[in-house]
């Protein structure tokens, strides 16, 4: 049987097909929502291979469960729910989880470029970045969890919310409140000019 072309079709017509058994269209959802789901994961364990290895945990959980998705949200957000609490009970069971946590996602809002610095520039950014890791990691959890995924830029803040099972207001209000506690604590250490003009956007989309 000649395959079916799912180039240009929508989710909900994959995940149908899926259902019937067409693997080609579950692949296709697969290559669709990848890093997506790659970067949720790696909001919440700031390690790219315990990331890697919760995300292919999700798609076949995913795949496993297909029939129980109800349409009550979008497939992209019902799967990044599925990454997301995965990732946490990995974060959950690792013993080092503080440790490496500090580290967040490569491509945060906080991460300072090196390019074009002096030597003493530098060093004195490598300083910020690590006083930065530090108080992100001071944060509650809900506010640090909230903040890193807002800051990776790859998610909407409606599939956010989704993945953290609040109200969108309620994930804007933890974005700025851990933005403005990062603030704060930053400014008590010497760092508050070089945070005086950053952007408040942190990278997540409205839409």
């Amino acid at each position: 049987m000649k395959p079916v072309s799912t180039t240009g079709v929508s989710d909900p017509e994959l995940v149908e097909r899926a259902r019937r058994g067409d693997h080609a269209a579950f692949g296709t959802l697969v290559d669709r929502h990848r890093t997506s789901v790659f970067r949720a994961a790696l909001a919440a364990l700031g390690s790219r291979e315990d990331a890697e290895e919760v995300a292919q945990e999700a798609f076949v959980a995913a795949h496993r469960h297909l029939q129980d998705f109800r349409e009550d949200a979008s497939f992209k957000t019902w799967l990044l729910s599925i990454a997301w609490r995965k990732a946490l009970t990995r974060r959950r069971t690792v013993k080092s989880f503080l440790r490496r946590f500090v580290q967040p996602p490569e491509d945060t809002e906080w991460q300072v470029p090196d390019g074009g610095r002096t030597q003493e520039q530098m060093v004195l950014h490598q300083e910020l970045r690590g006083h930065v890791r530090h108080e992100i990691s001071r944060l509650a959890p809900k506010l640090r969890d909230a903040l890193l995924l807002a800051s990776a830029g790859e998610h909407s803040y409606s599939d956010i919310a989704g993945m953290l099972g609040i109200p969108v207001g309620t994930l804007k209000w933890r974005v700025n409140e851990a933005r403005r506690q990062l603030r704060i604590r930053l400014a008590e250490i010497g760092y508050g000019q070089e945070l005086g003009t950053r952007n408040s956007g942190l990278g997540a989309r409205d839409s």
